[in-house]
């Protein structure tokens, strides 16, 4: 007899256990849901979402979706300090940037080829280690002779001990090892730019929650989406409408999603946080709420002060949280992550420093990560190098946060040849994506396409 298996890992068997763990974080009283829940032959949340398991018996699926259900009527206590609506952020962010009041100005067309091609090399950087936990990270680098990490993760005169301790990101290091580097392979951390580069082209700066919703019925592959996106795809396609899609039987909704969906809102408001900031919550509402939410809009907003061209990346960090409730959780993390970095000139203290105060959370919830990013671009001080090595070398989500601080780096850098060339030259100015009319597409013709919208934008009246 065939035992079936799940065929996506968004059934509510899959989704019971991290809703408990959301509820423990944000501070709902969820211990009689959860007795009943393991009781009834549940299981907790696996720290890695996606993987294949036997499918659950009916009853078992029947409790799970009830649980669902009753899990989000419980309130949270921290709901004030961390709302999820435009208005109410704004309202608690005593410190929200004033709008632009003059023509903006326009992201030269070589700033945005380096964040292209940093958000790119940040990326890969990260994916062969994506999943991996901190001492395996260091344990390969260290045995490959690149640490503190310098360059990018090779197989070449590694222990086979040590490769079968810690195996590689399988799906990843086939082309994202230095010996395998043949341009940039696809990555959600590239199809999501390309996928705000046709919104902006179709419905322009003031696009709707739903536009961004029918843009991804049409063009983004369901399997291409993962956590918090995969849980809005499918709310969709039942029929559930944004912000509901976010929030539906979503307990992914505060992990780091919307955040690396943020770039291009940021790249083409230069000089303008606060604009940058208000684009990027309509984007990520789609999926996100609270926490999740704030990750876009601090990186949107950190990011178009760098594109204004007169910020360092300390003036950029805070710019981000200046359009982030200041009592959230995530606007703490970002302020550990730099208070960390400036405490210590080595940041492998650093960074254990943060996994002691952060490590309880599921790796690609936004809030550790976003204590990191803030860390590693602190303690680098802008040099591109620093950035995306700190960011990958310290854990958790290492593409997405590579990629963060690549397009940060990037855009302080200026120019595509202010990037070493170790990063840019393996890329072959080729980006691999399933988002249609971009296959094989270069980074020159993306930063046209950007640097394009961004003149639209500063021509409108």
């Amino acid at each position: 007899m065939t035992t079936a298996v799940r065929v996506t890992w968004v059934q509510p068997e899959d989704l019971v256990g991290h809703e408990l763990r959301q509820a423990a974080e944000d501070g709902r009283d969820a211990r009689d849901l959860a007795r009943r829940w393991y009781e009834a032959g549940g299981a907790p949340a696996p720290d890695r979402a996606g993987a294949s398991a036997p499918a659950a018996p009916p009853e078992l699926r029947a409790v799970a979706t009830h649980l669902l259900d009753e899990l989000a009527t419980l309130e949270s206590p921290l709901a004030d300090d961390e709302p999820t609506g435009l208005d109410a952020i704004r309202a608690a962010c005593p410190q929200w940037p004033h709008a632009a009041t003059q023509r903006p100005a326009v992201t030269g067309r070589e700033r945005l080829h380096a964040a292209w091609l940093g958000r790119a090399a940040g990326c890969l950087l990260g994916k062969p280690v994506e999943k991996l936990p901190l001492e395996g990270i260091r344990a390969l680098a260290r045995a490959t002779g690149n640490w503190p990490l310098s360059s990018w993760f090779t197989a070449r005169g590694l222990p086979p001990g040590l490769a079968a301790t810690y195996p590689w990101n399988r799906r990843s290091a086939p082309t994202s090892l230095a010996e395998n580097i043949d341009g940039m392979p696809e990555d959600d951390d590239l199809n999501h730019p390309l996928l705000t580069v046709l919104l902006l082209q179709r419905h322009g700066p003031s696009f709707t929650t739903a536009d961004l919703a029918r843009l991804w019925l049409d063009e983004l592959p369901a399997g291409r989406t993962f956590t918090a996106e995969r849980v809005a795809y499918r709310n969709l396609l039942d029929g559930i409408e944004p912000p509901e899609t976010a929030r539906h039987r979503n307990p992914f909704r505060e992990w780091i999603g919307a955040q690396i969906r943020a770039d291009v809102h940021g790249w083409t408001h230069p000089g303008d946080p606060a604009a940058a900031a208000e684009q990027a919550h309509r984007d990520a509402v789609l999926t996100h709420t609270g926490n999740g939410v704030y990750g876009a809009m601090f990186t949107a907003a950190a990011l178009a002060e760098a594109a204004g061209g007169e910020a360092d990346v300390h003036g950029c960090l805070a710019a981000g949280l200046r359009v982030v409730p200041p009592r959230s959780r995530f606007a703490r993390a970002v302020r550990d992550g730099i208070e960390a970095a400036r405490a210590q000139d080595d940041f492998d203290t650093v960074v254990d420093r943060l996994h002691a105060a952060y490590g309880r959370y599921h790796w690609v919830h936004v809030l550790p990560n976003a204590a990191l990013l803030a860390a590693a671009l602190t303690h680098a001080d802008g040099d591109f190098t620093g950035s995306v090595c700190r960011a990958v070398s310290g854990g958790w989500d290492t593409d997405s946060n590579g990629a963060t601080a690549g397009s940060l780096a990037g855009l302080l850098a200026g120019r595509p040849d202010a990037l070493p060339d170790r990063w840019t030259a393996p890329l072959k100015n080729r980006l691999a994506t399933s988002v249609p009319g971009f296959d094989a597409v270069g980074f020159d013709t993306l930063a046209d396409l950007t640097h394009r919208l961004t003149h639209e934008e500063a021509l409108r009246p």
